[in-house]
């Protein structure tokens, strides 16, 4: 990819490069508050939030207001059959393309289940679907899914919610030097610096929910993950200074003494 184009998903532009989640939010006015200052353009939201039945539970309305991209994600699906009728009813309720594909069956870890991930995303490619697949930190299968049509892959930096940062970061690069379609990491940043740092490394994007959501203030964090993502991706098409086994001097220690 070159750093210096727009994020572009499914044939369609994007200026910022944070994607941000819906969960977790102490209300709904502070999610509102922390995704405008985010800067973010898709913001992915889980189909049991959408329901324009319960105005009052629904979070379309408010996000509406906001000028962003809905992305449904099929979070609670145990296998592929389940992610794809959840994007179908997600695809219907919000109007969008765009799906998170996200199976994972065992509570107890919250891994992204490869097989189902890969079948539905097959199936929803097809179907004309802009299918971001939230998936282990698997090259191989990070390539199957660009060639079954995904507009992206999206591996984890660590387990949901855990805040360990990005553990995957060497099979992420692995994924980022085969890849043809943007690579945004999901799953597992606490820090901005480690979005920063993704960026750095090659990435297309981040998603944040929980290290913004959870923060001592959304808002607040929300605009430091805007900058750090901006910042890394600065740094990037700066070109990083390469790196020595031994010293390097900056400057002559002892000309000045001859």
């Amino acid at each position: 990819m070159n750093p210096v184009e727009k994020l572009v998903l499914g044939g369609v532009e994007f200026d910022s490069r944070l994607l941000v989640g819906t969960g977790k939010f102490a209300s709904t006015d502070v999610m509102v508050k922390a995704i405008a200052a985010s800067g973010a353009q898709l913001v992915t939201v889980a189909l049991r939030r959408v329901n324009p039945e319960r105005p009052s539970d629904d979070l379309l309305g408010p996000l509406t207001k906001l000028n962003i991209t809905l992305v449904p994600n099929t979070s609670g699906a145990r296998n592929a059959a389940e992610a794809i009728r959840a994007a179908r009813l997600g695809r219907e309720l919000s109007g969008s393309r765009f799906v998170k594909v996200e199976i994972h069956p065992n509570p107890h870890h919250l891994m992204p289940d490869a097989i189902e991930t890969y079948e539905a995303s097959k199936v929803l490619a097809r179907e004309g679907f802009i299918v971001l697949p939230y998936m282990p930190a698997d090259p191989v299968l990070a390539k199957r899914l660009e060639e079954v049509g995904c507009a992206a892959v999206m591996p984890l930096g660590s387990a949901i919610g855990t805040g360990h940062g990005m553990t995957t970061a060497e099979m992420i690069r692995l994924i980022i030097a085969d890849s043809g379609v943007p690579v945004i990491v999901d799953a597992g940043l606490r820090a901005p610096s480690e979005a920063a740092a993704a960026m750095e490394m090659g990435c297309g994007a981040v998603l944040v929910n929980s290290a913004i959501a959870a923060a001592g203030d959304p808002v607040g964090m929300a605009n430091a993950f805007a900058e750090a993502v901006k910042a890394g991706l600065a740094a990037r098409r700066a070109g990083l200074m390469s790196r020595s086994t031994h010293a390097v001097a900056t400057s002559p220690l002892t000309t000045f003494l001859a």
